[in-house]
């Protein structure tokens, strides 16, 4: 390993030419009016090393991936299961012990998106101005410690004011999570891993607890849905106990990367150009977003995905159940839905990486099997079990449009205060469809619930319509560019004047040679 240089010699190192290029600390000096992004620092101030060998960048990505992956899983997962979980508590008579009638249980489904709503704009701002890591933990704690005290609750009132505070804590796990993954990922590599990371395991992992839950007798000193929520909450408060310790906010501080792997890790996603690390927020980039027509489409897609996604989490097992099924065999079969909905996010996230410049097509797709799956359960006759639930199952594809669409401002959203912005606003869409969905499922329409089905099979439909305009967007904005300057020039990774340029803070629209992922 080569020992530590100073500016100078760092520019010897990875320049052509001795006498064009800077020191680092003129490079920074220069670069003070962008408030430059910390890679730009770390790459100035740090040792250089030797160009990475394409088997060596592999070997590193594995590295990553070995960490980062499961780390980043199970904060989503945990998250995640307190969402699922009210519909599988219903089955243990969660809605009678805490007294609910008409829409009251539909309610507690919605309360959680208004929480979301109400905690979006703070945790917009505090995820980029905190340690996004350790912001990300500290909510973790939060609403683990909550989930613990749904199980004290005897009424609805008090129900409702715990999910609620949950929601407010819960609107940084999407932000969070992507801004860590740009960090840490190329453009290509991104759409496999939001897939893996931002899966349905939750749903697998609630079924199989509300399975064993289901064997505790009746005469237990609790209810079996008090036991499902002490279990969820405790193992989610010793695993955000962990991840305070392990989990990284970029490979700048990632304890398990040698320096020479944080340099080469921040130097392979300099071809980005959408920044790493940056704490100064800019107004200009957060009005930059509110004037960029792409960060409404993904608005609208995020709610219409994601009114399907708040009906299925409130009702899932509900419905399953209604077709005949005991308690813990409906358990069971809600964890089906959660090995669709991963493997239709993994499925068309592979596809729209392949596909690098046709993501919007994977996307729309996608949208497909969802779509036929409902219009399976719409058309055929509930005594045929069969039938419903495989309509049903594939009704949970809706996550692979979701998770795949994740991908689009992840590549095509620049500026850290940007990102964030645009980021939050794709997380209000996911809050306003989760807070519209369970209200779709009218108690009066049970078991059919056709108002619901009908609004599903609407959404998808939109859903196709956003993402063509969305591409057609970044086709237009493309060619708008290389008319402009010309084709894009990449970014020489033996250079410090261009790799520090390129985590300058600057936006899309600022950078010449960025363009959009379609």
């Amino acid at each position: 390993m080569a020992e530590p240089k100073n500016h100078e010699a760092i520019v010897r190192t990875l320049s052509p030419s001795d006498q064009e290029q800077p020191s680092g600390d003129e490079l920074l000096k220069d670069s003070s009016a962008h408030l430059v992004d910390d890679a730009a620092k770390f790459l100035a101030s740090t040792a250089s090393y030797p160009p990475m060998t394409e088997q060596q960048e592999k070997k590193l990505l594995r590295k990553i991936d070995r960490w980062m992956i499961p780390l980043l899983l199970f904060t989503a997962t945990l998250g995640a299961v307190d969402k699922v979980q009210i519909s599988t508590a219903s089955l243990y008579g969660f809605q009678t012990d805490n007294n609910m009638h008409g829409q009251q249980y539909s309610w507690v489904g919605s309360i959680l998106s208004i929480g979301m709503l109400v905690g979006l704009f703070p945790a917009s701002y505090l995820v980029q101005r905190l340690p996004t890591a350790k912001f990300l933990c500290s909510c973790s704690i939060g609403w683990s410690v909550l989930t613990l005290l749904v199980a004290v609750c005897h009424s609805w009132a008090p129900i409702m004011v715990l999910r609620f505070l949950m929601g407010m804590l819960e609107a940084v796990i999407s932000p969070s999570i992507m801004l860590i993954i740009a960090a840490f990922y190329k453009k290509k590599e991104q759409p496999a891993r939001n897939a893996i990371i931002l899966s349905c395991f939750s749903s697998v992992i609630n079924g199989f607890w509300s399975w064993v839950v289901g064997q505790i007798p009746e005469t237990a000193a609790l209810s079996r849905w008090q036991y499902l929520y002490i279990l969820t909450g405790s193992i989610n408060v010793l695993y955000s106990i962990f991840i305070w310790f392990y989990l990284p906010d970029s490979p700048i501080d990632a304890r398990f990367l040698s320096e020479e792997e944080k340099f080469h890790a921040v130097q392979r996603v300099a071809e980005n150009r959408t920044g790493m690390v940056n704490q100064a927020w800019k107004w200009y980039q957060v009005r930059e977003a509110f004037l960029d027509p792409k960060m409404y489409i993904i608005f609208l897609f995020n709610i219409a995905i994601n009114i399907p996604n708040g009906g299925l989490i409130t009702f899932g097992s509900i419905i399953i159940k209604s077709l005949g099924y005991s308690s813990q065999t409906s358990a069971l079969l809600t964890m089906p839905t959660g090995v669709m909905s991963t493997l239709a996010g993994w499925l068309f996230s592979e596809l729209a990486a392949r596909w690098e410049n046709h993501r919007t097509i994977a996307i729309c797709l996608s949208a497909l099997l969802p779509l036929m799956g409902t219009a399976i359960v719409y058309a055929t006759d509930r005594s045929n079990l069969g039938a419903q639930l495989a309509g049903l199952y594939l009704m949970y594809a809706y996550w692979g449009p979701y998770v795949t669409t994740v991908s689009l401002p992840q590549a095509n959203t620049a500026g850290q205060t940007k990102k964030a912005t645009t980021y939050s606003a794709l997380y209000l869409g996911y809050a306003v469809g989760n807070l519209v969905g369970p209200q779709t499922f009218r108690a009066d329409q049970a078991p059919s619930y056709t108002g619901g089905v009908i609004a599903m099979l609407s959404c998808y439909c939109i859903c196709i319509l956003l993402v063509l305009i969305y591409g057609a967007i970044c086709v237009f904005e493309n060619r708008r560019k290389d008319k402009l300057y010309g084709e894009p020039i990449h970014v020489n990774k033996e250079s410090v004047r261009e790799l520090t340029e390129s985590f300058e803070d600057q936006t899309d629209k600022e950078q010449k040679d960025f363009r959009y992922t379609t």
